[in-house]
């Protein structure tokens, strides 16, 4: 497995924590438009702590994969969900830039296979690495918070899409051992083949 490393400059300010007490994978969307712009949100300050918003990992579209966290720091990725998991964020357009418009909620661009294949070997090195790794899920089935609407303050949409409808749970739970405990789980119970 290739990894890129592209530590964000203040991942040695990052809560530790023991590899051990890692069990979930949230695989997210970064719903900018490339990994550049992704970079400059991350390296944003964002708490008194001197730390931003990041996954451990991004995943460009031709599949290239920078680590950009440790897997022994705590990123910031979900809300209420940091201290045991992993953060994968993929490059993809998502709602962007409109990701509050009541009328633009449906994304349109699909996972490049190679993006996918990239995502597929990243997991299963995680699954080496990390012990007691059990599950993965999506960011939207964790931070399922609403907003309103930046077009009518009437009608609230989703905080969080991500990975969003376009996202080929199939391909990638037939490819690991993890459990899917996220809304998308029911399709892939292997135990029904």
């Amino acid at each position: 497995m290739k990894l890129i490393q592209q530590k964000l400059a203040y991942e040695q300010l990052l809560t530790q924590r023991p590899l051990s007490s890692i069990d979930l994978l949230v695989i997210h969307c970064t719903e900018l438009p490339d990994l550049s712009t992704a970079r400059e949100f991350g390296e944003k300050i964002l708490y008194p702590s001197g730390t931003g918003n990041s996954g451990h990992f991004y995943i460009d579209r031709d599949g290239s994969t920078q680590q950009w966290v440790s897997l022994d720091r705590i990123a910031h990725h979900v809300q209420d969900h940091n201290q045991n998991s992993i953060g994968i964020e993929l490059v993809n357009l998502g709602r962007f830039p409109h990701w509050y418009h009541s009328r633009h909620q449906i994304p349109s661009e699909r996972y490049p296979n190679s993006q996918i294949n990239a995502l597929i070997k990243l997991i299963s090195h995680l699954s080496r690495e990390l012990p007691n790794l059990k599950h993965i899920v999506g960011h939207e089935d964790l931070d399922q918070s609403r907003v309103t609407a930046d077009n009518d303050s009437r009608l609230t949409v989703a905080r969080k899409i991500d990975p969003g409808p376009l996202f080929p749970w199939q391909t990638v739970m037939e490819n690991t051992r993890l459990i899917n405990i996220g809304t998308h789980a029911k399709n892939y119970d292997k135990t029904t083949k």
